[in-house]
């Protein structure tokens, strides 16, 4: 018996070969799901990681099942998942690099991404208008831009549009004059990093010291 059993198994040329026996149509729990899990795997849910061990149970054996007449179908031509979107640190970084050195690849996966949130299209033309006024200094622009900004739905940049009005002219003056305060902070950053390695264990004298012999 175990001997024809190995033979059998072994002489299959195709899957359904290895369905005989006596069991091949007893009636089992699963007949009363499968029109649901057809109809279900015919919309394209083929993922049974999405529902849980025991779908992914049922699901691979009404697909292998010979009474099944699409069985064939759910082994040969399998729905490929889909792509797992970028996640938003990702995209960020897409928006905040300049469009002429963001590749191609990345480029088109943003336009596919700002094609389904009109907020989030608006969002990165804005960022994108005020880098061009950052970098070219052009800050007899702000007004338009913070004007363009509130048109739109976007209660985020909106504060900081606010924000920028608070202080117009000193916001205005940055985007324009060639002058920059950046070296300033960079010593304070520096004097400031020198203070915390002391951890308040030394006054101002020593302070003084390792900021003048660094420098």
């Amino acid at each position: 018996m175990t001997y024809r059993i190995v033979q059998r198994l072994a002489d299959a040329a195709r899957p359904e070969d290895l369905f005989q026996g006596q069991w091949q149509n007893r009636r089992t729990k699963l007949d009363d799901f499968k029109p649901y899990l057809h109809e279900r795997w015919a919309e394209g849910c083929t993922n049974a990681g999405t529902s849980g061990k025991r779908s992914r149970l049922t699901a691979t054996r009404v697909a292998t099942e010979p009474s099944a007449p699409t069985s064939s179908r759910f082994r040969t031509s399998p729905i490929a998942p889909a792509a797992r979107p970028p996640s938003p640190r990702t995209v960020t970084g897409w928006i905040l690099t300049h469009p002429d050195t963001l590749p191609e690849s990345k480029r088109l996966k943003l336009k596919s991404v700002l094609a389904g949130c009109p907020e989030l299209d608006a969002l990165t033309r804005h960022v994108r208008a005020f880098g061009k006024m950052l970098t070219q200094l052009q800050g007899a622009q702000l007004p338009q831009w913070i004007k363009a900004v509130r048109a739109d739905d976007l209660p985020s940049l909106h504060a900081f549009a606010n924000g920028l009005e608070r202080d117009l002219a000193a916001v205005t003056a940055g985007l324009t004059l060639p002058w920059s305060s950046g070296v300033v902070e960079g010593h304070v950053n520096r004097i400031k990093m020198i203070k915390r390695q002391m951890c308040g264990r030394a006054g101002f004298g020593l302070l003084r010291k390792r900021v003048l012999l660094a420098s």
